[in-house]
């Protein structure tokens, strides 16, 4: 829809077939979920890649603040989730609005369309810095397979040669034609399973991991440090938000649940349990290889063919996930630029861009880190809060206006500060 067209009353336009950023990711509109499958969509919504950063931050930031940080932000983004629900109920019963589909629609009701534009830009920044940090794990990862030598150090691994060029920049170079085919591809429903494919090697990749760390700490247990100072906490608080980043999909998930009173008890559930998970899992890889985690756990594993079939795994579901996450990109792109019309150039442009800045980022956490500084804390926390702030202030007392006002601050405070300490990061790497 254009944006001229956006600028119309908010009920006549929520009620067009308007773009949702959401759609891609889940396919065609299902049957309304039960509450085990609920609970499952909300997993496949949140579990990623970057839990494989996750014991690279507790050696970082220590393993009782990283634990404290995870604890804290899956509270926090379960709360901000629920503000996003909450407030799409008051608009749809109390002002009349018949679908508030997306993250995006929403943004547009509360805000007109400058609601929606800034909905529109994090939602985009956020997709592809999910897809640039996929590359980044592929072909760091490869590059670690390469290297069979002693040297087992990031260095060694970054500058091993194919053909004369690293051995990252030749895997991500050589992925791109590829990337240009599939992400030509005008609907994805052929590929949606993938993600749950996705998810399964996520969770065997994970097992496989975890019993390796048990055996390693059995064996010979190396030191930790409980905190690793306050110059850490925003990289630690980055990577933290990164892995639990899903709030663009709650709206599109609480609409498809069968019985919606119970969706907060099972969103909470499930964010209780993912964040045991990711605590259990960054604890356990800190705890096996202290002070020698690396960046993509995987890389701290042996070069025996469990240990290759895992990260080759990894890679490949990455890969095929890579045309999933960044349809939402090509959507927004599209109405933004060519009138909702499929356009390939502007996708292979896209996916060009993606490649190139995972080519020049050399570290995978200090990207899920600024990744989760920058637009995830203003997607996850700031959006929610404000919105709910807009639609909700004439009827909430001092204390929920003091509560969506401090998330609002903290969000902001966070953001920035987490993007410039993560910035710095990245740029003083010496690759």
């Amino acid at each position: 829809m254009g944006f001229d067209k956006e600028a119309s009353s908010s009920s006549q336009a929520l009620r067009l077939p308007l773009p949702r950023e959401d759609t891609p990711l889940l396919g065609k509109p299902r049957p309304l979920s039960s509450q085990p499958k609920t609970f499952a969509n909300v997993f496949i919504a949140i579990v990623g890649a970057g839990v494989l950063g996750l014991p690279y931050a507790f050696k970082r930031t220590g393993w009782l603040m990283s634990l404290l940080m995870l604890f804290s932000v899956a509270a926090l983004t379960y709360h901000c989730m629920m503000l996003l629900v909450i407030t799409r109920r008051k608009l749809e019963s109390a002002h009349g609005f018949s679908k508030i589909a997306s993250f995006g629609d929403l943004g547009f009701t509360v805000c007109g369309s400058i609601g929606r534009i800034v909905v529109d830009i994090m939602m985009v920044l956020s997709q592809a810095g999910f897809c640039v940090s996929y590359l980044i794990f592929i072909g760091n990862t490869v590059a670690n397979l390469f290297n069979s030598g002693s040297d087992r150090t990031v260095g060694a691994y970054l500058s091993s040669k194919i053909w004369g060029i690293s051995a990252k920049s030749f895997c991500i170079w050589g992925s791109l034609p590829f990337q240009l085919g599939l992400n030509s591809i005008k609907t994805l429903t052929h590929l949606a399973p993938l993600s749950i494919f996705a998810d399964v090697v996520d969770l065997g990749a994970m097992g496989v991991v975890m019993i390796d760390d048990v055996s390693i700490i059995w064996k010979n247990g190396v030191e930790v440090q409980a905190f690793g100072g306050l110059s850490v906490f925003f990289y630690g608080l980055g990577v933290a938000v990164y892995a639990f980043e899903g709030v663009g999909m709650v709206l599109h998930l609480e609409s498809e649940t069968k019985d919606k009173s119970k969706f907060g008890k099972i969103l909470a559930i499930a964010m209780a349990f993912i964040a045991l998970m990711y605590g259990g899992f960054g604890l356990l890889g800190y705890l096996a290889f202290g002070g020698n985690t690396r960046d993509i756990i995987t890389a701290n594993m042996g070069k025996g063919l469990i240990s290759t079939l895992v990260q080759l795994g990894l890679c490949i579901n990455l890969f095929f996930t890579f045309p999933l996450m960044m349809h939402p990109v090509y959507e927004i792109v599209e109405r933004r630029l060519s009138g909702g019309r499929y356009c390939i150039w502007l996708r292979w442009l896209l996916v060009l861009l993606v490649s190139l800045i995972a080519l020049l980022v050399p570290n995978f956490g200090d990207f899920l880190s600024l990744v989760g500084s920058s637009v995830c804390c203003g997607l996850g926390f700031v959006l929610p809060a404000l919105f709910h702030l807009l639609v909700c202030k004439e009827e909430m007392s001092w204390k929920g206006w003091s509560v969506d006002m401090g998330i609002i601050v903290l969000g902001l405070v966070l953001g920035v500060s987490g993007t410039w300490y993560a910035l710095v990061e990245i740029f003083s790497t010496k690759v």
